[in-house]
This record gives C-alpha cells, sequence and structure tokens, in this order.
C-alpha cells in the first residue's frame, strides 16, 4: 500500500510541479518539453521514421489519386493518420525489441499495400478499393491484362517508403543503435505515453469534424469524401467494420430496415400507370444485347469521313434511343449493370449483389417474364462463374445459363471467344431454343470491347489530310491523332465490336428472327478512358500536330464534370414492326435515364409492372427533370450534375434553381441508397414474395369454394 501511496503522490507532485512551472516559469516548460521531445527522438529513431514515412504515403495517395493539390495540405486527415499510425505502432513497445522491429516494418508494408492498391483501384473506378471485394479477388486473373495497363508511373512511388525504412534499419543496426536505446529505455511506459500522444492527435482531429462528417463515415458510400477528411488509413480501417456491419447487422436490424422500406414503397401504386406505350411489345420474343463498354460518344462518330459504329448508329437512328443515359455501376462494373438492368435496384454498397448477395430473394424482369410464358436463357463467351453469374442468373429467374462450355473457342480476341463468332454460334442456338418455346427472353454478353482493348487493325485513327506538297500536287497526308493512345485502341475496337453486332443482325434477319423480336441493346458502363486523351481528341491541331492551346477559341473544354457527362452509355429498344414508330414521333428521348428505369420503361412495353423498383417508367414523366442517382452519392438531372463528395454543383442548362432543388434531391438520392441497399442486405423481398404467395394461395382456396 506504500508502494502505491507513493506512486500516486509522485504523479501528484509531477502534476502540481507541471502547473507551477507553467505559472511562474513558462519558459523554463518550454524548454523542457522541447528536450523530452528530442530525447524521445533520438532514442526512438525507427519508430518515429516509420510514423512520418507513413504519413507521407497518405498525404500522397490523396494527392495522386484526386489531383487536388490542396489535399497535400489538409491538416485533418494528416490528424487522422498520424493518430491511427501512432497507436497501431505503439503496440510494439510492447514486444521484445527483434519483434518490434519487424511489426513496424510489417505495419509499413501493410499501409503500402493499402495505399499502392487504393492508387491503382482509383485510376479505374475513381473511388477507393472496399476490403468487400476480396469474394472478388479471384476474378482478377482472367482480367489481368486489364489491370496490367492500367498501371501507372504513380501506382509505384509508395514503394520507396518501405525500401528507405529497410535502407534505415540496415544503417542503424551497422551502428548499433537499437543495442544502445533498448537498455535505456522503460518500453511499457513508453507504449502508454505513445498511446496517450496518439489518443490527444485523434481528439484533436475529432473536435474538427462536423455533423456532416461522421454522418459520412458511418454509411460509407461517399468514399472520396472520406480519403479526403479522415485519411485512406482510418478509411479503410473503417470500411472493414462497415464491411462486416451488413453480417452482423442483418441479425439486428431487420425491423428498422422493413419499417423504411414499408414507408419507402407505401405511396407507391400497386398497378403502373398506363401510357402510349404499355404493352406495345407484349409476347414478343426479346434479345438483350449487353454491350461490353460501348459509350454514347461514338454513335455518329466519323474519323476520316469514315464512321466508327455505323450499325449502332443505325439502330439508334431507326429505333427508340434514349440518348442521355447511365448506368450507375459500383465495384461490380458488368455485374452491377445486369443487377440493376434485371431488378430496378442500386448495386449494394458493400461487395457485388452477384457474388454477396446471390441468396437474397429478388423481383426481376426474367422472373416476371416467366409467368407470362417465356423462356429465360443468358449467354457468354466467357466462363459462366465469372461475377458468379451461373448462381445469380439462376437466382434471377434465367432458365439456363450458357458460358464458354457450350461454345467452340475458335477465335480468341482479348479474354476470351470474339464477339463474331459468339454471334455466329449464338444464332444457331437461339433457333434452337425458339423451336422448343413459344417466347424466349436471351441476353447476349460481349466481351471483346473490353479494356485493354485488343483489337488493334481495322480502323484508322490517324487523321489523313489532302494538302498540297512542295512542288503544288495535292498529297496525302497522314498525322498521329489518336494512334497510340487507349482512345485510339478503344476506338478500333468498338468498330469490331460494332461489325459484329451487324453480322449478328443480318443474320437473325436472314432466318426469320427479327419477325417478332425486340432488340434491347445497353452499354454496360463506360471505358474509363484517361481524360487526357479525351482532351488530346477534342483539341488535336493537325497544322501544327500537337494539342491546341487553352486561350485559342477553338479551344474544348473537357474538365472532370465533361468527362462524367461523357460516361453515358448507349439504350436502344428495336423492333421490325410499326408499333413503337406509332407510339411516338420522337424517337430520340434526350431526359437523362439510369439504369434503374430501364425496368419500369421495358416492362410497361412488355405488359408487367414492379412496384419495388427504384426508377420511373420514362413514358410516364410528367416533367423533363428525371433524376439519375450513382453509388457515390452523386446525381445528375437535365439541370445540373451535383458532386456530393465535393457538395459542388455543375451546371448543364443556364437557368435559375428553386431553393430547395439541391438539398432534395440529396435527401431522396440518399434515401433511395439507404433503402435499395436495405433491400439487398435485409432480404426485404423475400417477405414481399412469401405474402403474395400466401394471397394467391388463399384466392385459390377460395376460388375453389365457390
Amino acid at each position: 500500500m506504500k508502494k502505491i501511496r507513493s506512486k500516486k503522490n509522485t504523479l501528484k507532485h509531477k502534476v502540481k510541479s507541471f502547473f507551477n512551472q507553467l505559472i511562474h516559469n513558462p519558459g523554463g516548460l518550454l524548454i523542457d518539453i522541447f528536450r523530452d521531445i528530442k530525447l524521445y527522438i533520438t532514442t526512438n529513431i525507427f519508430f518515429c521514421l516509420y510514423v512520418i514515412f507513413n504519413v507521407i504515403n497518405g498525404i500522397l495517395v490523396r494527392y495522386l489519386t484526386t489531383g487536388v493539390a490542396s489535399n497535400i495540405t489538409e491538416i485533418q486527415p494528416l490528424l487522422a493518420d498520424i493518430a491511427l499510425v501512432t497507436f497501431l505502432g505503439s503496440l510494439g513497445y510492447l514486444m521484445r525489441h527483434k519483434l518490434r522491429v519487424i511489426y513496424w516494418y510489417f505495419l509499413t508494408i501493410v499501409f503500402t499495400l493499402i495505399c499502392v492498391i487504393n492508387s491503382v483501384y482509383y485510376t479505374f473506378y475513381s473511388s477507393y478499393v472496399s476490403v468487400s471485394l476480396l469474394s472478388t479477388a479471384k476474378y482478377g486473373e482472367d482480367v489481368s491484362d486489364a489491370i496490367v495497363d492500367i498501371l501507372e508511373l504513380k501506382d509505384f512511388c509508395y514503394i520507396l517508403i518501405p525500401v528507405c525504412l529497410l535502407f534505415i534499419f540496415f544503417n542503424l543496426s551497422r551502428r548499433k543503435y537499437f543495442n544502445s536505446v533498448e537498455t535505456n529505455n522503460k518500453e511499457k511506459r513508453k507504449c502508454l505515453s505513445t498511446i496517450i500522444l496518439s489518443l490527444v492527435i485523434g481528439a484533436i482531429f475529432a473536435s474538427t469534424l462536423s455533423s456532416t462528417d461522421l454522418s459520412r463515415i458511418s454509411k460509407q458510400w461517399n468514399r472520396e469524401y472520406i480519403v479526403v477528411k479522415y485519411g485512406i488509413y482510418v478509411y479503410q480501417a473503417n470500411d472493414i467494420i462497415k464491411s462486416v456491419e451488413p453480417k452482423i447487422s442483418a441479425l439486428f436490424g431487420y425491423d428498422e430496415a422493413l419499417r423504411k422500406f414499408n414507408d419507402y414503397f407505401k405511396n407507391k401504386p400497386d398497378e403502373g400507370e398506363k401510357n402510349n406505350y404499355s404493352n406495345v411489345l407484349e409476347n414478343k420474343n426479346v434479345i438483350v444485347i449487353h454491350a461490353e463498354s460501348i459509350q454514347r460518344f461514338v454513335i455518329g462518330l466519323k474519323i476520316n469521313g469514315v464512321e466508327v459504329a455505323p450499325n449502332l448508329t443505325k439502330l439508334a437512328n431507326s429505333g427508340l434511343y434514349f440518348s442521355n443515359f447511365y448506368t450507375q455501376v459500383s465495384v461490380g462494373t458488368s455485374s452491377d449493370s445486369e443487377f440493376t438492368f434485371n431488378t430496378g435496384l442500386m448495386p449494394s454498397n458493400n461487395g457485388t449483389a452477384f457474388v454477396s448477395y446471390f441468396d437474397r430473394t429478388y423481383i426481376s424482369l426474367p422472373k416476371q417474364l416467366k409467368e407470362k410464358g417465356y423462356y429465360n436463357v443468358s449467354m457468354h463467351g466467357n466462363v459462366a462463374s465469372y461475377w458468379n453469374r451461373a448462381v445469380m442468373h439462376k437466382t434471377l429467374g434465367y432458365n439456363e445459363v450458357i458460358g464458354k462450355a457450350d461454345y467452340d473457342i475458335d477465335e480468341v480476341i482479348g479474354l476470351g471467344l470474339s464477339d463474331k463468332s459468339f454471334f455466329k454460334q449464338s444464332i444457331e442456338k437461339l433457333k434452337d431454343l425458339r423451336s422448343k418455346h413459344d417466347k424466349l427472353y436471351a441476353t447476349l454478353i460481349m466481351l471483346t470491347n473490353h479494356t485493354p482493348f485488343y483489337v488493334e487493325d481495322g480502323y484508322d485513327v490517324t487523321l489523313k489530310v489532302n494538302e498540297k506538297d512542295q512542288n503544288g500536287n495535292m498529297v496525302t497526308n497522314e498525322y498521329d491523332y489518336m494512334e497510340g493512345t487507349k482512345l485510339g485502341r478503344y476506338l478500333k475496337s468498338v468498330h469490331y465490336a460494332d461489325e459484329a453486332l451487324g453480322e449478328f443482325l443480318d443474320g437473325l434477319e436472314a432466318e426469320g428472327i427479327l419477325d417478332d423480336t425486340v432488340i434491347v441493346l445497353y452499354g454496360d458502363h463506360d471505358a474509363r478512358l484517361p481524360k487526357s486523351d479525351y482532351v488530346r481528341f477534342y483539341n488535336y491541331d493537325y497544322k501544327t500536330n500537337s494539342l491546341r492551346d487553352k486561350d485559342d477559341k477553338d479551344y474544348v473544354v473537357f474538365d472532370s464534370y465533361e468527362y462524367e457527362l461523357n460516361r453515358s452509355t448507349p439504350f436502344i429498344i428495336w423492333t421490325k414492326d410499326k408499333k413503337i414508330k406509332k407510339a411516338s414521333m420522337d424517337r430520340e428521348i434526350n431526359t437523362v435515364m439510369g439504369m434503374y428505369d430501364v425496368y419500369p420503361t421495358l416492362g410497361n412495353m412488355l405488359g408487367v409492372y414492379n412496384k419495388y423498383n427504384l426508377g420511373h417508367d420514362m413514358m410516364s414523366l410528367k416533367e423533363n427533370d428525371n433524376i439519375v442517382i450513382f453509388p457515390t452519392g452523386n446525381w445528375l438531372t437535365n439541370k445540373v450534375y451535383y458532386n456530393s463528395q465535393k457538395s459542388e454543383t455543375y451546371m448543364i442548362e443556364a437557368t435559375t434553381l428553386p431553393d430547395d432543388y439541391i438539398s432534395s434531391r440529396c435527401t431522396y438520392a440518399e434515401q433511395l441508397l439507404s433503402v435499395s441497399n436495405n433491400v439487398i442486405v435485409y432480404n426485404l423481398l423475400k417477405t414481399v414474395e412469401e405474402n403474395k404467395e400466401k394471397i394467391d394461395e388463399s384466392e385459390i382456396v377460395e376460388g375453389a369454394s365457390n
């Protein structure tokens, strides 16, 4: 007891002495503090460098991914990074000397991997990676060439940190630094003081957070905002918690999720609104073409007078063409497009629905068409297990999944069977299926136009200009233009995919399949091309063989918002007969449309309705002001693009907005994303389907008794 009192008295004495010195001799106190700091640094050089180096990497990843210079000097994420790196590092003082250094170096490797992986991932997805994607890592091998293609020099600079730290370790070891400091420090006390320091820094950081900051880290869907405010390491730690949370909250949060679900859908009608397009395609065979990475800007595009995509352009000009269409994909890319197309729900905010939530109950377009007598089939030239399609397509209501094993792999381009061979063989399969079934719903997933775009020949992306030579004779000169760029490779690849599409449509026509079939085509997502390539594409001056100056009157501004708007993909509904043509004189619909609007729009034409999807029937909109919400929380209307991560508004139309225009849509976007994710995580549609089955059974019993 005396010993304990002695410690308490010593602590009390130190505190009293500190305050006395603070009042009577602040200068001396300051000198003492600096002396203690110097002593701590000199006796903990490796630990201090461990903290400094990893914080530097955290700063680099914020700047090199977003490209915003102010992210280098932001105090909030700097404090967060220091607090977390210091706290985790402090635990090393509880270990033996050799293990301690290994532990700090191991943490450095982990932090470096976090930076490298997020840097590469951001290049492709404009977002940060989630550990919930570990379940999809097995698909990386199949697209390894695409991953290598997007690697940049910036993605390797983070590796310098562990290399430098290793060099310093060997240097200190030669000087026997570690041997000299180990016996001169009380390690447990040092651990405690370091933990206290990290907590103090963490508390200072927490005091700077607003209610918005706290709200967004709890929801996690606005990842760029979280990284900019909290730093990459806190983001990744929080992501681990949020990735586990759905599994836990699914056990405890069901009642609250169901209440919000019922509140959201309670005022939605049980039957769809009728319009000029209602049932115009009823009982037609349906062929859905999932056009890999096809973007809208290639429609009508010509280089040297030659169209990039003449067949796609023809289809758009003669069909119902939605020219302001966005796919709303998240980390699941193609699988997200398929999911939203078939269910009218948004992608999940953790992992992918196809991989993480394949065992849920969904109301889907294939299921509803199956009830109307359709036989549903999906076809793809890649392995059926990719993105777990073999399982998830059955969940969505497909009767049959035809994959790589069912095709003769006679021509390989890029990731697998070429589109031309795939379409040619698919025609024979469609003929066979149509002979066995009255009505057919088929989804054909293209593959060749996948990054990094392997097709090198067939379309010329040099610029050919007729000019006079020195003798006054007309000659054709060639300029590089898009040659050697990723966008140039993309245009060549699109041209090939378009040729394959044309051959497919010709083959269907020759077999008479188009007579009673509707073709539905959508681009599954944008091609993630570098913004610099677009700047070159729009501002190339062949006279100087370089880019126009920004002051040039012909210079086309292509900033980050123009890039976002350019990510639009085509959505086309085409049929040979005149039903759609009679329904509307306007063949192009330019109201913004999202993938979640497809189900209600196409479903109305086919005579089916799903109350529990999130979009709108584009043909029933009373105003030209639809909203497309993206998984990041950003949203788009015909008037504005709103970046929720930066709280910035980009005006598309020169107009005055109502006072609550932005705030009301932000609230709506947040509510929609939350409800959609709850539907998936808590399997809320299972209850809806079970109740429907009970009603159907009671009607049968009642009918029998009558």
